[in-house]
């Protein structure tokens, strides 16, 4: 099933721990888990963006605000334990406990809402930003899951933007990027003559060529089409250029377009001895943007949280 967000957790949270005991948070994250039927995948996905694992994430944030609202308390760090308020929750038995469950009940839940608007909140790895709660088709976003969903947004509007520079540009300018975006990514040392873009009628199927490494010990064949979207590289187009590696007793090839490759493209690479890369169009943006090819950095932003160790007394 889907990971629940965080509010939906907020009353199997109660339930867990609904026996009056310190429990490990650790062990209440395991039990959710249990409870949701998550898959080991689902368990331990991480945020694209960050190391943190998005599942203990949004526990963190039910905990949180069960904590504001009076429900949960901590007795000390990685322990939870539900409060006298907590258990009357429970026994009222209420279908959902969310947010606005919250705000109708508890006035020291308002006020923690009303001062995360104006003053940031630090829980675990997690910053809440001001501004109003974010949703998507109806779920709440956790702050940490709202900055990755725009961050992505951003990114692909960027890799759209990029992919249409590139169809204004040359064929030639469009080999040289590419001999450039293999060079930043390590291929051929820092050397700027370690890769070459030949980009000749009579090439032979081949529009580059970049050494492995530093001294050059192997070589890497490119082919790149600079082909609009609708139009893919077919497998005839993917067995040409692996004839033309064969042709010099070649064994590595990358073959990059801005469009994408047919599955017979891909099935053919499965198929064959040569080590032949493809990348199409989107895979090539999210390397310029990773590699900071025909892009430059505006803004970045550092998540921070409270060092627990630094206040620990000796």
């Amino acid at each position: 099933m889907p990971i629940p967000d965080f509010q939906t957790m907020m009353l199997p949270y109660l339930q867990v721990i609904n026996d009056g005991q310190e429990h490990n948070l650790q062990d209440v994250i395991n039990q959710l888990a249990e409870h949701y039927h998550l898959t080991i995948e689902e368990r331990y996905r991480r945020s694209p963006n960050s190391p943190n694992i998005i599942f203990n994430n949004k526990v963190g944030w039910t905990n949180l605000h069960l904590k504001k609202a009076g429900l949960v308390e901590s007795p000390r760090r990685g322990i939870v334990k539900i409060t006298e308020e907590g258990l009357r929750v429970l026994e009222q038995n209420p279908p959902r406990v969310d947010m606005r469950y919250l705000l109708d009940r508890y006035p020291p839940y308002v006020q923690f809402r009303t001062a995360s608007r104006q003053t940031p909140v630090e829980i675990e790895t997690i910053v809440i930003p001001e501004g109003p709660t974010p949703q998507v088709g109806g779920i709440i976003l956790t702050p940490t899951e709202a900055m990755d969903q725009s961050y992505q947004e951003i990114r692909n509007n960027l890799a759209n933007d990029l992919l249409e520079q590139i169809m204004i540009c040359s064929p030639q300018f469009f080999e040289k990027m590419v001999i450039h975006l293999l060079i930043s990514m390590g291929y051929g040392g820092s050397n700027r003559e370690a890769g070459q873009a030949i980009g000749q009628s009579h090439d032979g199927g081949i529009d580059g060529i970049i050494n492995e490494d530093k001294l050059g010990l192997d070589v890497i064949y490119i082919q790149a089409k600079r082909w609009i979207s609708d139009r893919n590289v077919g497998a005839t187009d993917v067995r040409s250029f692996v004839g033309s590696l064969a042709e010099r007793h070649a064994n590595k090839g990358i073959f990059i377009t801005t469009s994408d490759f047919t599955n017979e493209a891909y099935n053919t690479v499965r198929g064959i001895a040569h080590k032949v890369v493809l990348i199409n169009g989107y895979n090539l943006t999210q390397l310029m943007i990773d590699h900071g090819v025909g892009v430059t950095e505006i803004t970045s932003y550092s998540i921070k949280r409270v060092d627990t160790d630094y206040f620990t007394e000796e």
